[in-house]
């Protein structure tokens, strides 16, 4: 019974986004009240039915009603309750509702935090929420629908992958969820923006949130991804340039891009074409990534494989999103005339620099993950994209991001002065290059990329800083030093982001420069160095758990003859799914992991062992977090919540 409410919230869901999206349109455009009054409502409604529904299919999930195929095919009695609950996710039905659940709560949210909002604007808003609600919709129920019942229900199911089954993938596909579509949001204020004709400061104050919003969930959804890759894979490293990856880190780059572009907009009123249209690629990147994912043409460890006929109808809700909203730009293009001028050297157009450097690295990333479809369409031709190519050809841009960052972030609006902000800066460029020299006096032998990595992150980073402290005036220490609690929240969420940025390309430096690795058979007992320490193989043993069988290893990793820690590597099999995972077992410090793997039993008797020292590898997790918190500080900035000084409309007076 709950299943068949569930099914039939799901059905009263999309009639309920149709009217969303038409009926408001429509009173906006003929000034019709009432008509734009349904709006909120609607989207309140839609809200409720599909919570209802995911409600509904959690509760099938939880008391393994394997009536149902999704069930069936992703869970298992013998599962942890965890693991049932995240199973909701861990597949296509479930977690495309998911994401109109999440779509469904973005306009909800205008609906109730809008009221600062124009009421024909806000209308618009929410209508093209709508479409976008009733696309998914109609996708989910057509193709997809989890409450899908089979005619003879067996014992038990066939249990969640493996890989799936982790604290860590319980909670990635929310967040990236709540990122990926809440671009959606920048996207619908785009295209009514469009509608409405009127781009302008106060357009650019309101969409800055919401993008903001997406941005720092997107932000952590793919630390939590990359955490995970890290110790669930058992390979030692923390990104492959895999599509679904590459999937995530698109629509990021974008929407780092458009967070900068809206500032304009609403400081000098410029850049309007160019917001708006970063806000359609944005979420159109947002959409691919839907494809890749779901459409099976490429393949990912942890992509959903489908039948090509739902890559065709994600295809199609991207051609009319994407390209209707590409139309309606070229026709409204004489709106967008830009009002602030500046000269080449200014704040404006250190964004723009900004902004170029995130799009082309975005189109990079989008270039070399397309490409081996590419091939096999083109060509008949297998083709791979490796990580040589991502590196070789994304890193430049990075890395010319984080050279104009600090000083691009102190010029003034309209006109700069790159000398006097230069000035600010030579300390940091000391220090900079104080820290580079130091990396290469300690390392021997190595790559030169740790000690240059090191230098940019700590211009990137003190750089950030020292922005901040110019922001203090140039009185004495003390006067300075008081101001900077009475700062505004935006300001330190700017430098906090900024700052993370750059421990995060320390980081990603230094573990890709100074990792210690060793491949090795290790017999029981044996004790083999790894850098600085010792490690010995102590035993192997058999564990039965939960709902799978563990070969597990214990080792002990000493240094001069005191013990660091005894690490538990395991080989895991589950049964029902018949599939192998490996478990790392990893110190975690705060200067270096020590990270060891449990392979195959060999003919000789001994064991395959993986282990590597893993150097800095927390601070990349901790300048990922940085820069969520930086976003989370903006976003508490009350000029956020308050759209104070923007040219808000009464009700009744039309917005063209």
């Amino acid at each position: 019974m709950i299943v068949e409410l569930g099914h039939f919230a799901l059905i009263l869901a999309l009639m309920v986004a149709l009217v969303q999206a038409t009926l408001p349109l429509w009173g906006a455009q003929r000034g019709d009240a009432r008509l734009m009054a349904l709006a909120g409502p609607a989207a309140g409604l839609q809200l409720m039915l599909v919570a209802a529904a995911f409600a509904a299919l959690t509760w099938a999930f939880v008391v393994s009603d394997f009536s149902l195929a999704v069930v069936v095919s992703n869970s298992h009695t013998a599962k942890p309750m965890l693991y049932k609950v995240s199973g909701v996710w861990g597949n296509h039905e479930g977690s495309l509702l998911l994401w109109v659940l999440i779509l469904a709560i973005y306009g909800a949210a205008v609906a109730v935090f809008g009221g600062n909002l124009p009421v024909r604007l806000k209308a618009r808003v929410l209508s093209v929420q709508g479409m976008i609600g009733v696309a998914f919709l109609a996708f989910l129920l057509l193709t997809s629908n989890p409450f899908w019942r089979l005619e003879l229900a067996p014992l038990d199911g066939q249990d969640l992958n493996p890989l799936l089954q982790d604290p860590g993938l319980a909670f990635h596909p929310p967040f990236l969820y709540l990122g990926y579509v809440g671009l959606s949001m920048a996207f619908s204020f785009a295209v009514a923006a469009l509608i409405e004709g009127r781009i302008d400061a106060a357009w650019g104050r309101w969409v800055r949130p919401w993008t903001l919003a997406a941005w720092i969930f997107l932000t952590i959804g793919i630390a939590l991804g990359s955490w995970w890759a890290y110790y669930e894979l058992g390979w030692g490293g923390f990104w492959f340039w895999d599509p679904v990856e590459n999937a995530s880190f698109m629509p990021w780059l974008l929407a780092a891009a458009l967070l900068h572009s809206a500032i304009v907009v609403e400081k000098r009123e410029s850049l309007k074409a160019w917001t708006i249209l970063l806000a359609i690629m944005a979420f159109g990147f947002s959409l691919i990534g839907t494809f890749i994912v779901r459409s099976g043409v490429i393949t990912s460890v942890h992509a959903f494989a489908n039948d090509p006929e739902r890559g065709v109808f994600i295809l199609m809700i991207l051609g009319f999103f994407t390209g209707g909203a590409l139309v309606l730009f070229a026709l409204r293009a004489g709106v967008m005339e830009a009002r602030g001028v500046f000269a080449l050297v200014s704040r404006e157009s250190a964004i723009v620099a900004n902004n170029i450097l995130l799009s082309v690295a975005c189109f990079v990333v989008f270039i070399g993950t397309i490409w081996p479809l590419v091939g096999q369409m083109l060509l008949g031709r297998d083709l791979s994209v490796g990580e040589p190519f991502f590196n070789a050809a994304f890193t430049p841009f990075m890395v010319a991001l984080a050279l104009i960052l600090p000083p691009g972030a102190m010029l003034a609006w309209k006109r700069g002065d790159l000398r006097r902000g230069l000035r600010a800066l030579v300390p940091v460029m000391v220090l900079a290059a104080a820290l580079m020299a130091l990396g290469f006096a300690m390392q021997t032998g190595r790559t030169a990329l740790g000690p240059l990595g090191l230098g940019i992150g700590a211009w990137v980073l003190f750089g950030a800083v020292a922005d901040l402290w110019a922001r203090t005036g140039r009185e004495g220490f003390a006067n300075r030093f008081g101001r900077l609690a009475r700062l505004p929240r935006a300001d330190w969420g700017k430098v906090t982001a900024h700052g993370g940025l750059g421990i995060t390309i320390f980081a990603v430096a230094a573990m890709m420069a100074w990792k210690v690795e060793d491949i090795r058979v290790v017999q029981v007992g044996e004790t083999f160095p790894l850098g600085r320490y010792d490690v010995r193989l102590d035993e192997v043993r058999e564990v039965e758990g939960p709902n799978y069988l563990s070969t597990m290893g214990q080792m002990t990793v000493t240094r001069n003859g005191a013990v660091v820690a005894v690490l538990s590597p395991e080989k895991r099999v589950y049964p029902v799914a018949a599939m192998p995972t490996t478990e790392a077992a990893i110190d975690y410090g705060f200067w270096r992991d020590i990270y060891l793997v449990l392979g195959d039993k060999q003919k000789s008797g001994g064991w395959a062992v993986r282990s590597y020292i893993e150097p800095f590898a927390n601070w990349l997790w901790g300048g990922c977090l940085l820069m969520a918190l930086g976003g989370l500080l903006s976003l508490s900035d009350r000029r956020y919540r308050v759209a104070a000084g923007v040219r808000r409309l009464p009700a009744g007076v039309p917005a063209e």
